[in-house]
């Protein structure tokens, strides 16, 4: 006899149907998580490939900057070869007229003493000169004594008047020639002395130029030291900028093959990553074929709920159509128009002000319907959510990351989620995501959204978001 008290068993076909369908969920999820990770690693990726760029770019101008070194060094190297030649050419021209110099010296110290020895012979001759003259005035005066005593003679004392008049001349033309070579003495001797004068002065000078000439010959030693110094170090250099540039001659092409390497990996990875959304557009499938066909989950309640919320929107934007608070070409429009000094950016479109007021009394009651719920609203086709629920509506501040967490209105969310939740006609979407909630925060989802149709015409869709 049967038991008529215990339920009838489910069929063994809706069992197995509702455990793929349960199975379908959680493989979802998982499929969401590697999603995840795969994201994780493109964007990391992206980023060691930035940096390698930026590295590859440096490396670059390294070798670039090596190079002008390298070219900068060897041009100093010539000058400094120029300039080594050019400071011992002059070192030996400075030693040549330094010896010019001190033989000149040394014949203008000779040419002083020979003026010197010429100065005493003009004064004996100026001593003996004088004696001349005095002896010549002597003779003059007893030539004239003579000429008296023969005067008074007569003619007895004529011949020897004669005599002395001839000797009166003479002794008057040697006091002349006397007196001239005096004059003449004393000028070779005012021109001698003149002459010792510059001489000395020369010889001075002379001293000088030696002394100059020598401190020049060391400055030009120093100069040559300098010049050698400094060539060696430049020589160091030229050694160093060698090995930079054959350090990265090797370096350059190794980090070419990571940088290679690294984006063939993100090529993976994204590849990786297109077949994982795929997995997931494929399981939503299975969760959606499943309930179509009778399979139950856990999440029939949501379902409902987003069915029922999209066919109230949808009846209350045909009302305002029909009470003329609203256009169908208004409300099916696709023209945003930016709110300026927002960020992240939010946009305005025709029909924001009406979704203001006809939608949160649909929302809002939804919201508080199960606590698991985070948030519900209605998007257009392009992913627009005009009106969000008031704690996603707060007036945007200066900090972009409390924005992006707070003020989700006004925003369009046309990520691969936002997107199929706004254009899918099915009677139902169920989604797995990662929410990004501002900040580098993420936290896993389920999306439900049901389309709204509004006399016939598919607006949009609307989502419920609820935690696991």
């Amino acid at each position: 006899m049967n038991d008529l008290s215990r339920p009838p068993e489910a069929p063994a076909s809706e069992t197995l149907l509702n455990r793929v369908t349960r199975e379908a969920v959680c493989l979802g999820r998982d499929i969401v998580e590697v999603a995840a990770v795969l994201d994780t690693l493109v964007q990391a990726s992206e980023g060691q490939l930035a940096h390698l760029a930026e590295v590859r770019t440096a490396a670059a101008t390294i070798e670039a900057a090596n190079a002008t070194v390298q070219g900068h060094a060897d041009a100093v190297r010539g000058a400094l070869d120029d300039t080594q030649e050019a400071v011992q050419d002059s070192v030996t021209r400075m030693r040549e007229t330094g010896e010019d110099a001190r033989r000149i010296a040394v014949w203008v110290q000779s040419v002083v003493g020979h003026m010197t020895e010429v100065t005493r012979t003009l004064e004996a001759v100026r001593s003996e000169n004088a004696a001349i003259r005095s002896i010549a005035t002597q003779i003059n005066i007893l030539a004239i004594n003579a000429k008296i005593e023969a005067v008074r003679a007569g003619d007895t004392g004529r011949g020897f008047a004669v005599v002395a008049e001839a000797i009166n001349e003479l002794s008057r033309k040697t006091a002349g020639a006397a007196g001239g070579i005096g004059t003449a003495v004393s000028g070779l001797s005012e021109g001698i002395q003149q002459l010792r004068s510059e001489a000395e002065s020369i010889s001075t000078r002379a001293d000088a130029v030696l002394d100059t000439a020598g401190e020049t010959d060391r400055a030009m030693g120093r100069m040559t030291g300098a010049v050698s110094q400094t060539r060696g170090v430049i020589e160091a250099i030229t050694a160093q900028s060698a090995k930079v540039a054959a350090a990265n001659t090797r370096f350059a092409p190794a980090v070419a093959r990571m940088a290679s390497a690294t984006d063939d990996t993100v090529t993976q990875i994204r590849s990786a990553q297109q077949r994982a959304t795929a997995l997931i557009t494929a399981g939503e499938t299975i969760v959606q074929d499943s309930v179509q066909l009778g399979g139950a989950i856990e999440d029939a309640r949501m379902i409902a709920l987003a069915k029922r919320g999209a066919d109230e929107i949808g009846a209350a934007f045909a009302r305002a159509i029909t009470q003329r608070r609203i256009t169908e070409a208004e409300l099916f429009t696709r023209i945003y128009n930016p709110i300026p000094m927002s960020d992240p950016p939010q946009v305005l479109a025709p029909f924001t002000q009406l979704t203001d007021r006809l939608l949160p009394e649909i929302q809002e009651p939804i919201l508080a319907s199960d606590a698991r719920i985070v948030f519900c609203a209605a998007v257009d086709r392009n992913g627009y959510l005009p009106t969000h629920n008031r704690k996603f509506s707060q007036p945007q501040g200066r900090d972009p990351a409390w924005n992006a967490a707070n003020c989700r209105n006004r925003r369009i969310f046309d990520d691969r989620v936002g997107l199929r939740a706004g254009r899918s006609t099915a009677p139902f979407v169920l989604q797995i995501y990662r929410r990004d909630m501002g900040g580098g925060q993420f936290a896993l989802m389920k999306d439900i959204s049901a389309p709204i149709e509004v006399n016939g015409r598919h607006w949009g869709g609307f989502r419920i978001g609820y935690r696991f």
